[in-house]
């Protein structure tokens, strides 16, 4: 048996305790025998999570619940495998099930063709649909559940006391995760879930990928203002409410100006 490597009491994150990079962060969160994971990751690393949870003599049986933070294939690939092999009910959040049961491989960024991203995406029934302020129990362990939409439509934060489990919302170098219209992006609806979190009273981020980090306030407010100014820029297309250089450009027209210099 491997000897358990928790990050805080009742939490294991799968990359940390094998000591190398598997994927997306996949946390197993645990009390006494119940325990539950929040997100799995790509297909071809289900059996390695689930080797390491055999070594770390958690039963099978005693799995609650397979959590998805939302429907990117990178956290949910390996959904269909391993509730088969878990025989675990899967949670998400309702705009995520769509996604998920059909195996939509566009919104799930399965297949970006521009970028020769070619993948399967196995669809998965969803056992349970989980919505901003439910709660998520773990033996005596509770998961409230917060609809962080921005990144996705389904986007899933889970507090735990001091700890957030915060998902794609911020990492530790301050970016977020991929706004793209094709997976449902939202700008205003980002930034309305990082003041969110800004104005939580917890410690800890615990974030789908990289390290986890302390709350760090400052970090929040320079992010929230990146994103601010994304409103009004073209940079991540229709996912801008506006464009204000093209409404200028309108007024210049009618005006009949001509380009000037400087």
């Amino acid at each position: 048996m491997l000897e358990r490597r928790p990050l805080f009491p009742g939490v294991i994150e799968m990359n940390h305790q094998a000591g190398w990079r598997i994927g997306c962060n996949v946390y197993l969160i645990y009390d006494e025998r119940d325990w539950a994971l929040i997100d799995i990751g790509y297909e071809e690393r289900v059996e390695e999570i689930v080797e390491l949870i055999r070594q770390l003599d958690f039963p099978f049986s005693q799995c609650r619940a397979l959590i998805a933070t939302h429907a990117d294939v990178d956290h949910i690939q390996g959904l269909a495998k391993a509730k088969a092999i878990l025989k675990a009910p899967v949670l998400a959040h309702p705009l995520a099930v769509e996604p998920l049961e059909k195996g939509d491989r566009i919104k799930t960024f399965a297949e970006i063709a521009a970028q020769d991203v070619h993948m399967a995406m196995p669809p998965v029934e969803i056992d349970g649909r989980v919505e901003d302020g439910d709660v998520i129990e773990v033996g005596g362990r509770r998961l409230e559940v917060w609809h962080t939409p921005g990144h996705t439509d389904s986007q899933l934060a889970f507090r735990m006391e001091e700890l957030l489990f915060s998902g794609d919302n911020i990492y530790r170098d301050g970016s977020v995760g991929a706004i793209d219209a094709h997976h449902g992006s939202n700008i205003p609806a980002f930034i309305a879930s990082l003041e969110r979190i800004a104005a939580s009273d917890v410690s800890w981020l615990l974030p789908s990928h990289g390290p986890i980090f302390a709350k760090d306030d400052e970090l929040l407010a320079k992010t929230i203002a990146r994103l601010t100014g994304y409103l009004t820029l073209a940079d991540f297309g229709t996912c801008a409410p506006r464009w204000p250089l093209i409404e200028e450009w309108d007024r210049e027209l009618a005006e009949g100006r001509l380009p000037t210099a400087g």
